[in-house]
């Protein structure tokens, strides 16, 4: 069992439906995004994040999950809906939480690239996107 199904759970949402995570996963770098449809820094950084990924980050080798701090499935899917990669569902609030302290999670928004062992690799990679949206310098080793 590879590092991410550990992690994660056997499988993710994708805008498909349910995925396995070991193949969603396979040879990617991850970047754990907390974030929230309430949370206005949150709703202004996902559309960087997105563009980046689209344009960029995910051809060198970038998958984002998304792990919602979302007060309800409602407001999960809705913010959700305007993004384009993974995330663990709504009701998987145990792997959220236990991703948040694992990582030291105390605000959102927060990304984290992680390796596929998921150790941390640059623990505000929001920054970095901020920074490098083309992903010159991607994955930003810290």
């Amino acid at each position: 069992m590879s590092a991410y199904v550990d992690l994660f759970g056997e499988t993710l949402l994708s805008k498909e439906g349910e995925v396995r995570t070991a193949d969603a996963l396979a040879n990617k770098v991850v970047a754990l995004y907390f974030s929230a449809h309430w949370c206005p820094p949150c709703r202004g950084f996902t559309p960087v994040l997105s563009n980046a990924y689209i344009k960029a980050l995910s051809d060198k080798g970038l998958e984002v999950v998304f792990l919602s701090s979302d007060r309800d499935q409602s407001n999960f899917e809705l913010y959700y809906a305007e993004m384009p990669w993974l995330a663990v569902a709504y009701s998987e609030r145990a792997i959220k939480n236990k991703l948040s302290e694992k990582y030291g999670v105390s605000g959102i928004p927060m990304l984290i690239i992680i390796d596929e062992n998921g150790n941390v690799l640059n623990k505000n990679a929001r920054a970095d996107v901020h920074a490098d949206p083309e992903g010159e310098r991607f994955p930003w080793k810290k």
